[in-house]
């Protein structure tokens, strides 16, 4: 039975939901899930749990996510893309490549950012979408987020391919309207592909196609990333046998001050608990307590 995860490179016209219900289909299981929701018109790079790599997700990193995105100047719409109603039409033939530029310098780093109305933000426990489509507008708060680079890819009017690499929940539609206004021409984004979302990466993907393919071929295990492979991001710790049945009965192994030296100067932190290659379970390190432990956060075996 896999165990893990697969880089779906999600076409556009599907959800993401779409895509786990096809990927349920081809494995034969229903326990598949999904990080880092991604627009139908989106597509690119969409993390697929199967069986026990759903267990992980709380504890993935995905923190730094890098898109590329084609922005059109002289345009609005409801939905800040090209597929909902247009709002209002501009000339952008005053813009030059210099005030996209100088622009985009306002818009790198830590910015305010108001989610749109069509996204699955919710608000008094009615998610922000149901609310746009029976034409209702409310306010919404400001979130902080961070954009660690803003390259332009090509510039070519009325369009301009940006390379956006930000924090989790950047909405790229709402930084393409709000680029827009800065210029004073409006923008709406025409397409979007999310090249890398943490460690999961375009040119490690596949499509549904060819997962269709390997899972006929029985060859599925070719193209699955481990459990513990999309945890490397954590510090490991080596269980011994003895170790590992404690864990594998849900009881912390007691640890030697000494395990905690090459941890850093962290007093507490996720590290992964391993045994004979396998991911045995994920704990919190105390390194820095007169009786330094672990504390089991999650099980995997």
């Amino acid at each position: 039975m896999i165990n893990g995860f697969f880089i779906i490179d999600k076409p556009a016209g599907l959800t993401s939901h779409d895509v786990v219900s096809r990927v349920r289909r081809i494995l034969g299981t229903r326990k598949v899930g999904h990080t880092g929701t991604l627009d139908p018109f989106a597509t690119g790079v969409l993390p697929v749990a199967v069986n026990d790599g759903t267990k992980v997700i709380p504890f993935l990193d995905e923190g730094i996510k890098t898109y590329e995105a084609l922005l059109r100047f002289g345009i609005t719409t409801d939905t800040l893309d090209m597929t909902g109603s247009v709002l209002s039409e501009n000339s952008p033939s005053a813009l030059t490549r210099d005030r996209l530029f100088a622009c985009l310098k306002a818009f790198t780093g830590r910015i305010s950012q108001i989610p749109p109305m069509y996204s699955a933000v919710k608000q008094n426990g009615q998610p922000l979408y149901k609310l746009a489509r029976k034409g209702e507008e409310v306010e919404r708060k400001p979130r902080q987020i961070d954009i660690h680079a803003l390259d332009v890819l090509s510039f070519d009017l009325p369009c301009a391919a940006l390379r956006v690499t930000c924090s989790r929940g950047t909405y790229v539609r709402s930084l393409a309207d709000d680029i827009g206004r800065q210029l004073g021409c409006g923008a709406a984004l025409q397409e979007l592909r999310r090249t890398a979302s943490g460690l999961f990466r375009i040119e490690d993907s596949l499509t549904i196609e060819a997962l269709e393919e390997l899972a006929a071929e029985r060859k599925v295990e070719e193209k699955y990333l481990s459990p513990s492979a999309v945890l490397g991001h954590l510090p490991e710790l080596l269980l011994d046998d003895a170790e590992w049945a404690l864990v594998r009965h849900g009881r912390a192994p007691a640890c030697d001050p000494g395990c905690f030296s090459d941890l850093g100067p962290y007093s507490s932190r996720l590290v992964r608990l391993t045994w004979d290659g396998r991911l045995a379970a994920v704990g919190q390190v105390n390194g820095e307590a007169a009786d330094p432990r672990i504390v089991l956060k999650r099980v995997f075996v």
